[in-house]
C-alpha cells in the first residue's frame, strides 16, 4: 500500500495500546447492548480478524487494505461503500485481558469517532456486549443523536452479520473435533439422484472425511471441499464463474473448484476432494482406499 506522507505520519503517531484515562475528555453519544450466542473465543478471534469486513460487512465496507497489526489489534485504510474516493483510516486496539477494543477514525469521514466495545462473557456459549459511541469533536446535541443513531443502526447490522460468522466457525470446528473421531469406511458415497441434482446446481455432502460441495458446471459433475482452509469458511455458499472459481464468503479466497488451488496466494490450497461418478441414475463420491 502507498499512503501519503500525511497518513504515514498520522499512522506512525498512533498508539497501540488503548488509553483509558483519555476516555472522559471525549463526548459520549449513546451506547448499544446485546446478547450474543457466540462464545468469548469467537469474539475476540472476530476483533483480530480484519480481513473479513468487506465481505461479511459489504454495507459497511467496500474494501480494506492493512497497514499494520500485531497482538495489540490492528491498523487499516478502509474503502466506504458509494462514495468515491471515500476512505478511513482507522484502528483497533485490543486489551484481551480484559476482553475490550476500541476502534477510532483517524483519518476521512467520520474523523475522531471511537467506538469502544466491553464484551463479559455470561457463560461457554452467550457473551454481552457493551458498544459505546463516542466523538473526539466537540458535537452539539442534534447531531450527537443523529450520529448515535445511524451508529446504532449499523452496529445493529454488523452484528446480526457476524453472529452468521462465529456461529458458523464454531460449527465447521466442532465438525472437525467430531470428524476425528469418525472412521472411514465406504469407498463410495451416494450424493442423490441426478436429476435431483441437476436441478439443485449444488448441494453439500457430510462425509467422515469431511464435507464436500457437489456442482453441475460447464455440463459436468464437479466435487469440491466445502471448507476454507483458513478459517473454515463455507464454500459451499460461494457461486461458481465461468472459469470454475469460488470465492470464500468470509475473506474473500479464491479457489479452482476444478482442483482446488487457491488463485491469489495468502492461503493453502482447498483438501483433496474424491472422485465423483453418475450410475445407474445416481451420483456417487468415490474415495481412494488407504
Amino acid at each position: 500500500m502507498s499512503l501519503t506522507a500525511i497518513e504515514h505520519e498520522l499512522c506512525q503517531s498512533r498508539p497501540t495500546q488503548i488509553n483509558y484515562s483519555a476516555i472522559e475528555s471525549l463526548q459520549f453519544l449513546g451506547h448499544y447492548t446485546r446478547k450474543l450466542p457466540v462464545s468469548m473465543s469467537r469474539m475476540m478471534e472476530n476483533a483480530y480478524d480484519w480481513e473479513h469486513l468487506p465481505h461479511v460487512h459489504s454495507s459497511s465496507f467496500a474494501g480494506i487494505e492493512l497497514i499494520d497489526k500485531g497482538s495489540w489489534g490492528w491498523r487499516a485504510r478502509t474503502a466506504l461503500p458509494g462514495i468515491d474516493s471515500g476512505f478511513q483510516l482507522i484502528d483497533l486496539l485490543i486489551d484481551v485481558e480484559k476482553n475490550y477494543w476500541a476502534t477510532t477514525v483517524f483519518d476521512g469521514p467520520g474523523t475522531g469517532i471511537q467506538i469502544h466495545t466491553q464484551a463479559t462473557e455470561v457463560d461457554d456459549q452467550e457473551i454481552e456486549i457493551d458498544v459505546r459511541f463516542f466523538s473526539q469533536n466537540a458535537i452539539d446535541q442534534e447531531n450527537a443523536d443523529f450520529a448515535c443513531t445511524l451508529l446504532r443502526d449499523q452496529y445493529t447490522i454488523l452484528y446480526d452479520e457476524d453472529i452468521e460468522l462465529m456461529s458458523g466457525r464454531q460449527t465447521a470446528l466442532n465438525r472437525l473435533l467430531s470428524q476425528s473421531d469418525r472412521t472411514p469406511q465406504a469407498t463410495e458415497v451416494l450424493v442423490d439422484n441426478a436429476d435431483a441434482l441437476a436441478k439443485l446446481g449444488k448441494t453439500l455432502i457430510d462425509t467422515p472425511q469431511g464435507q464436500f460441495c457437489v456442482r453441475r458446471w460447464n455440463n459436468q459433475w464437479l466435487v469440491h471441499s466445502a471448507t476454507c482452509p483458513h478459517l473454515l469458511g463455507p464454500l459451499q455458499d460461494s457461486s461458481i464463474d465461468e472459469r470454475g472459481v469460488i470465492v470464500c464468503p468470509w475473506h474473500g479466497y479464491k479457489f479452482s473448484a476444478v482442483d482446488g488451488e487457491n488463485l491469489e496466494g495468502g492461503c493453502q490450497a482447498l483438501s483433496d476432494a474424491p472422485d465423483i461418478m453418475e450410475k445407474g441414475g445416481d451420483v456417487f463420491l468415490v474415495f481412494k482406499s488407504e
